[in-house]
C-alpha cells in the first residue's frame, strides 16, 4: 500500500526528538524500549486459541458481544491505549482509511478497543468522525485475558504525576495499566486467526496483513447451497 502507518509514527517520533526536552524524550524512549526488552510473546493470545465470550461497551451506546460480532463472519479488533494518545490519533484514522472500507464491504466488523471509560473514549471517534466501531473494555478484562497489558514504569509514572494526573485518572480506570497496541482477527468459530502485539506503541500493524487474513477466512467459509 502507498500509505504506511509506521512511516507516520516514525515522523511523530522525529518531531518529538526535535522538540521535546531531552529528559522527557528519554522517559518515553526508555518505557517503550523496556516493553520491547521484557516482552513475552508466549504469554500473548496465540493463533488457534478459542476465545471465551466477552462483552465490550460501544461508546455510542449498547454492548458488543463476541456472538454479535461473529454473527455473519469474522471480526477484527484493534486495541489502542486511550483517546488522547498521539500515536493512537494517527493509527485509528489510518485504519479507518485503509481497513474500514474493505471490511465494511465484506460485512466484517472493525472495532477499536481501549479500557478508557465510554464517556471519555467517545472523544476520539467524534474527533476524527470515525465510522469504525469504538468500544470500551471495562477494567481491561479482555486485554488481561489476551495477555497484552502493561503497566507504566516508575519513570513514566513520575512524569505523568509531574504533569498533574495519572493515566488511571485520564482513562477513568484508576490503574496504571494499558493495552499494548494489538490487532486480533477472530474467525467466525471464535478462534484467533491472526494476532500481532506491538510492545513499542510507535510500531504498529499495517493494514495489508490484516486484509489478507480476512480475505482468506472469507474464502474458506462454506458455501450455502439452497435446495
Amino acid at each position: 500500500m502507498s500509505e504506511s502507518l509506521n512511516h507516520q509514527l516514525a515522523e511523530l517520533h522525529a518531531e518529538r526528538v526535535a522538540t521535546w526536552a531531552p529528559a522527557a524524550l528519554q522517559v518515553n524512549i526508555g518505557q517503550r524500549q523496556r516493553l520491547v526488552d521484557e516482552a513475552q510473546p508466549d504469554a500473548y493470545v496465540q493463533v488457534g486459541d478459542a476465545l471465551d465470550p466477552f462483552t465490550l461497551l460501544n461508546v455510542e451506546g449498547g454492548e458488543l458481544s463476541l456472538d454479535l460480532l461473529l454473527a455473519d463472519g469474522p471480526a477484527v479488533l484493534i486495541f489502542f491505549r486511550f483517546a488522547g494518545c498521539p500515536a493512537c490519533n494517527i493509527a485509528l484514522p489510518y485504519y479507518e482509511r485503509q481497513l474500514y472500507p474493505r471490511l465494511r464491504a465484506w460485512g466484517v466488523p472493525l472495532v477499536a478497543v481501549s479500557p478508557q471509560v465510554p464517556q471519555r473514549l467517545v472523544e476520539i471517534k467524534t474527533r476524527h468522525d470515525l465510522k469504525l466501531l469504538v468500544a470500551s473494555d471495562p477494567d481491561n478484562t479482555l486485554g488481561r485475558r489476551l495477555g497484552i497489558l502493561y503497566s507504566f514504569d516508575e519513570a513514566s509514572r513520575n512524569a505523568a504525576l509531574a504533569k498533574g494526573s495519572s493515566i488511571g485518572e485520564t482513562t477513568g480506570t484508576g490503574t496504571w495499566e494499558l493495552p499494548q497496541p494489538t490487532v486480533v482477527v477472530i474467525a467466525q468459530d471464535g478462534t484467533v486467526a491472526f494476532v500481532e502485539v506491538s510492545p513499542d506503541w510507535l510500531v504498529r500493524t499495517e493494514a495489508e496483513p490484516v486484509l489478507q487474513v480476512v480475505e482468506r477466512l472469507l474464502g474458506q467459509q462454506p458455501v450455502r447451497i439452497a435446495i
